[in-house]
């Protein structure tokens, strides 16, 4: 069973810049919360509670004054700063004392998953027993992707950025690894581009056999929230998503609240926290 979660929320975020040449793009709004409580959120539904967040250097204190500890969650969660960006890979070694001889699963921060069987999906991930499992979401244009093709669930072959056809399904940004990561990890070599491809890390599980893969539904949705253009996207599927149904998508405490982590006190204690606005209305609808 996978209980640790690594969200990786470093990079420049050069894409949306000059807005994240000011703030960390984690911390910009998708519609009415920051962009890493979605992340989180998705760690959250799998139930798992102990969370190692990477963050870029000199962004510690906006990421503790955001969400400190954990504890009015009921979770745990632990900080580590990346003084660069090496590639996803390298979340596993930074991480490597927070792993231990565990299991963990690795969401990037700026990824975006809503779905109805979703929770589903991943209370069925985090029982991996040994290997690597990747979640698909099928795309239109899997030549901005990096795509999976697929045989009874096990991954047969990956190719990032394909020029010619090999699949239509995307390998999303949310991973789920063996306690081999953090060794296979170490000995990745740098790509062209001096980074730690998480495409390698991969083809080390494909070729033993240990590749397997789950999917995002039909009437799921995988955004990567990497530009400006995909960041509205975003902000408006959650805002249409949200007005029409009545219910929050990622309110870290009502996932909190369900999971029976925390009780009123916690949740009087965050409305007190995030002050008179409409997702503290939301949560006194939650304990009234």
């Amino acid at each position: 069973m996978i209980k640790k979660g690594i969200i990786l929320a470093g990079g420049m975020g050069t894409r949306m810049s000059p807005l994240t040449k000011a703030v960390n793009k984690q911390l910009l709004p998708i519609y009415d919360k920051p962009l890493i409580f979605y992340s989180l959120s998705i760690l959250m539904l799998a139930k798992i509670k102990n969370i190692l967040i990477i963050v870029n250097k000199g962004q510690l204190s906006q990421y503790k004054n955001l969400l400190g500890d954990g504890k009015n969650l009921g979770i745990k969660i632990i900080y580590k700063e990346q003084d660069k960006p090496r590639g996803l890979p390298d979340a596993f070694i930074l991480g490597e004392n927070f792993i231990k001889k565990d299991k963990v699963a690795l969401i990037l921060g700026d990824n975006f998953f809503y779905g109805q069987s979703l929770t589903r999906t991943l209370l069925k991930c985090v029982k991996l027993k040994s290997g690597s499992k990747v979640i698909l979401h099928r795309v239109i244009n899997p030549e901005k992707f990096g795509v999976a093709k697929v045989k009874n669930k096990k991954i047969i072959s990956i190719k990032e950025k394909p020029k010619n056809f090999l699949s239509d399904l995307a390998i999303t940004g949310l991973y789920f690894f063996d306690n081999k990561v953090v060794n296979l990890s170490k000995n990745l070599k740098p790509s062209k581009r001096n980074e730690l491809e998480i495409t390698d890390l991969l083809n080390k599980y494909r070729q033993k056999k240990k590749l397997t893969a789950e999917y995002i539904g039909r009437g799921g949705a995988w955004l990567d929230t990497g530009s400006i253009e995909d960041f509205y996207k975003t902000t408006n599927f959650v805002s249409a998503v949200e007005n029409r149904q009545g219910f929050k998508i990622a309110c870290l405490e009502e996932i909190s609240f369900q999971n029976k982590w925390i009780g009123k006190k916690e949740i009087l204690n965050s409305i007190k926290f995030y002050g008179n606005c409409e997702y503290s209305k939301y949560l006194k609808k939650i304990i009234s």
